[in-house]
């Protein structure tokens, strides 16, 4: 008969159950390998700012989505700049209006707004400020009408 080991039963044969390695060290390396080499567990700053601009465009697609029309919403890094750009502007969104069956089009860019925040609350603000003003813009109505969150003094 095996030898037996009261709390994990055979420690020889088949049946055997290895709880630690040869020397009692334990198991190398961590229990549970990560999905993605490299990556960190949680959310990637990408997606924590999607996350916010979805919560925005959310909250005013339930206000405003019948008076909006087809809006197509998106994120992307950062703007693609003209040849003629000038330094010390750098734009934080862009609205293309639609054209016969192509919907509008509202782009946000995620390093432009993450470089001027300094924490996520700022980020939250700063999202929402341009969104609700390049909607204001497209509804032909004051920033403050569409949501009432939005403060002029902060500009």
């Amino acid at each position: 008969m095996p030898p037996t080991d009261p709390m994990t039963g055979p420690t020889t044969g088949p049946t055997a159950v290895r709880r630690r390695d040869r020397r009692g060290r334990g198991m190398r390396g961590p229990g549970v390998m990560p999905t993605v080499p490299g990556r960190p567990f949680g959310p990637s700053a990408r997606d924590r700012f999607d996350a916010i601009v979805l919560a925005v465009v959310g909250d005013l697609e339930e206000r405003w989505g019948s008076r909006l029309g087809l809006v197509e919403y998106a994120v992307e890094d950062t703007p693609q700049l003209p040849a003629d750009w000038e330094p010390g502007h750098v734009p934080l969104s862009s609205l293309v209006r639609g054209q016969g069956g192509r919907p509008t089009r509202l782009v946000v860019f995620r390093r432009p707004l993450e470089h001027r925040a300094r924490t996520r609350l700022e980020l939250e603000a700063m999202v929402l400020t341009v969104v609700v003003e390049q909607v204001a813009d497209l509804l032909g109505v004051e920033p403050h009408v569409v949501d009432p969150r939005w403060d002029d003094e902060d500009r």
